[in-house]
């Protein structure tokens, strides 16, 4: 008698798990709170799965051998506390893909820039020839390609939430990019338990795998100190002074990767991406690539040539030498900091949104020293005025993109950059951080 796989959630995850359960040969069952898209609909009526959508019933729940749960649902959840009272294994959708492949699997989290060093990782991959796909919080499901494809890696990009639900999972290559505050809702509002939940990014890593991981983030230090790790570590630090045998680190102008004793030089000035933080998310891709020993020439030449992600630090126009940035994807306070810093003209930001419980003092010197003026977009702007009102003279009050837009060029002179990075979430106006970033090109384009 088939195994009995209960899926919760039918976006792209939950379908891609889908396919491949039923082409393993379980006995397969979708079930969604909300409406399924039409798309995921026609693909799971064409794979013969049963599904519901609109309601969760516990009786075609419960019955489950296991199930595989969407990273969106908390494991607070009534119905997750119910199927662990009962034994039922409750999974993530990368835990259960893990099982049916033998590709090679370099796996990337981090609270800022893993979707950056997961595109530019898989970005090296793909131009040096090799026969990859990309996966997780990125491209198409990570079990759709299992089921369809036969690449010999993946890049996956992996979450928090992610982690929480993967066991047997084994990365070849795992890396952290950092530890910063963030999701802590979904963690009793306990940094640490969120931090444990990065690190198992290594989790069942031995000395032939690879942990290449921040040296400079000092929550990651702390974390990695409360437990044993196996795998080869390969510390990165953009910090003037460090020299590892087996690492990255930086001098004036270049930086350098140390791995298997063998040296990667590259000029800082010529990184397709600028700024400190893109600086680590570039050194740990290369590290990837060059511990897969891809020949330097092909990943100087992608680290050169790389185009950043939509919505991440995204040029979009300069009108009257006024610079317009879209950095909508910055949800939280350690992504705007990442983007202020990166920038060293006079910054007219627009910030704002649905605070997550935001602490700005981090901003505060950053802002002091480049930021001239303030647009808000939001619906309430008091805890931004609060934090800064003391030292920003301007702080305006905006209700859409093309009103924050026409506020900051009309603020704006030759040598200026607007920056959205809004520090929040977006839904207080917008759909989603796409959204908003979409209806800010729009703006500008429009000026």
């Amino acid at each position: 008698m088939s195994k009995r796989l209960v899926i919760l959630g039918g976006g792209e995850s939950g379908a891609g798990t889908a396919v491949l359960a039923k082409k393993m040969g379980y006995d397969v069952f979708l079930s969604d709170k909300g409406l399924l898209k039409d798309k995921y609909k026609a693909e799971l009526n064409a794979h013969g799965v049963a599904f519901e959508e609109g309601i969760h019933t516990d009786e075609l729940i419960l019955n489950a051998d296991e199930v595989v749960k969407s990273p969106g649902i908390p494991n607070s959840a009534k119905l997750i506390v119910a199927l662990h009272e009962k034994n039922i294994p409750v999974l993530s959708e990368l835990e259960f893909a893990y099982r049916y492949t033998k590709a090679k699997l370099i796996a990337i989290t981090g609270s800022n820039g893993k979707t950056t060093t997961t595109l530019l990782t898989y970005h090296i991959l793909k131009n040096a020839g090799l026969n990859v796909g990309l996966g997780g919080n990125v491209g198409k499901s990570f079990a759709r390609q299992v089921a369809e494809e036969n690449f010999d890696f993946y890049v996956l990009e992996v979450s928090s939430f992610q982690l929480d639900n993967m066991y047997s999972f084994k990365a070849d290559i795992a890396i952290l990019t950092n530890i910063t505050p963030d999701h802590l809702d979904r963690y009793d509002y306990d940094l640490s338990k969120y931090a444990d939940a990065k690190l198992r990014i290594s989790q069942n890593q031995t000395s032939d795998d690879v942990f290449i991981f921040n040296a400079d983030d000092a929550i990651t230090a702390e974390t990695m100190a409360r437990h044993v790790l196996n795998a080869t570590l390969f510390p990165i630090s953009i910090q003037p002074g460090k020299n590892y045998e087996q690492g990255g680190y930086c001098d004036e102008s270049n930086f350098n990767l140390n791995t298997n004793h063998n040296l990667f030089t590259m000029k800082i000035t010529d990184l397709a991406l600028q700024g400190k933080h893109n600086l680590q998310n570039s050194m740990a891709a290369g590290a990837a690539a060059r511990y897969l020993e891809l020949r330097k020439e092909a990943v100087r030449d992608s680290l050169m040539n790389f185009e950043n992600i939509e919505h991440r630090l995204e040029f979009v126009a300069s009108i009257h030498g006024i610079r317009f940035i879209n950095d909508s994807k910055a949800t939280n306070v350690n992504s705007t900091w990442y983007a202020l810093e990166s920038v060293d003209k006079p910054i007219i930001w627009i910030a704002g949104g649905t605070d997550k419980g935001n602490d700005y003092s981090e901003l505060s010197e950053l802002v002091k020293s480049k930021v001239k003026a303030i647009v808000c977009l939001t619906k309430d702007s008091s805890k931004i005025r609060k934090a800064f009102g003391s030292f920003v003279d301007t702080i305006i009050d905006t209700n859409s993109a093309e009103h924050a837009v026409r506020v900051s060029y009309d603020l704006g002179k030759d040598g200026d950059t607007v920056l959205l990075s809004p520090a929040c979430a977006s839904f207080d106006l917008f759909e989603n951080y796409e959204d908003r970033g979409r209806q800010f090109k729009v703006a500008v384009k429009g000026l």
